[in-house]
């Protein structure tokens, strides 16, 4: 059975973090750009930028690995409550980016259980985050008992206006 580690990172980690976000990126969502991302990927994921966020100390990164290879990263933010709410038990998964090739191997759901035990150990009862509406990993995200409790509307020029839709979910962990 494949085995899922999920690690902390530093400012010191950020060209790692940049090499493995890029990669995931490329691989889900290229096609949502006119320009294939590049303007995105640039202002994301630069190791300039990461490094910036890696400080930041209201932010969390981790590296995920698969049976020691770096497959993804998540970004939790354990102080951002749901939009709309001032509710101190809620918490923000703002990214979790996963290689194509790992899809369906249980990363993404092991990635998940981290993040909802990390939550509860701080206090949390509720975990959300933002997805492409036109993404594949809305129907995983249901499975695995997310709703969907609000709608964002991107307004990035460079992105296809087909593309801009995000949904919020939400899910009590």
């Amino acid at each position: 059975m494949p085995s899922v580690q999920i690690t902390p990172l530093t400012p010191a980690d950020s060209s790692a973090l940049s090499e493995i976000a890029l990669r995931a990126y490329r691989d889900h969502y290229l096609d949502y750009w006119y320009d294939r991302g590049e303007w995105y990927m640039k202002r994301s994921f630069d190791p300039a930028v990461l490094s910036a966020e890696l400080a930041d100390p209201t932010a969390l990164f981790f590296l995920v690995s698969l049976d020691g290879e770096p497959v993804g990263f998540l970004k939790i933010n354990p102080d951002n409550p749901l939009p709309g709410t001032t509710d101190a038990h809620s918490f923000e998964l703002e990214r979790i980016y996963l290689i194509g090739r790992v899809t369906g191997q249980g990363v993404g759901r092991a990635a998940l259980t981290f993040t909802e035990n990390l939550g509860r150990e701080r206090g949390k009862t509720v975990l959300w985050l933002k997805a492409m509406d036109t993404s594949d990993a809305l129907q995983f995200y249901n499975r695995v008992g997310f709703e969907t409790c609000g709608t964002v509307l991107l307004d990035f020029p460079q992105m296809k206006e087909e593309r801009r839709g995000m949904v919020i979910l939400k899910k009590v962990i």
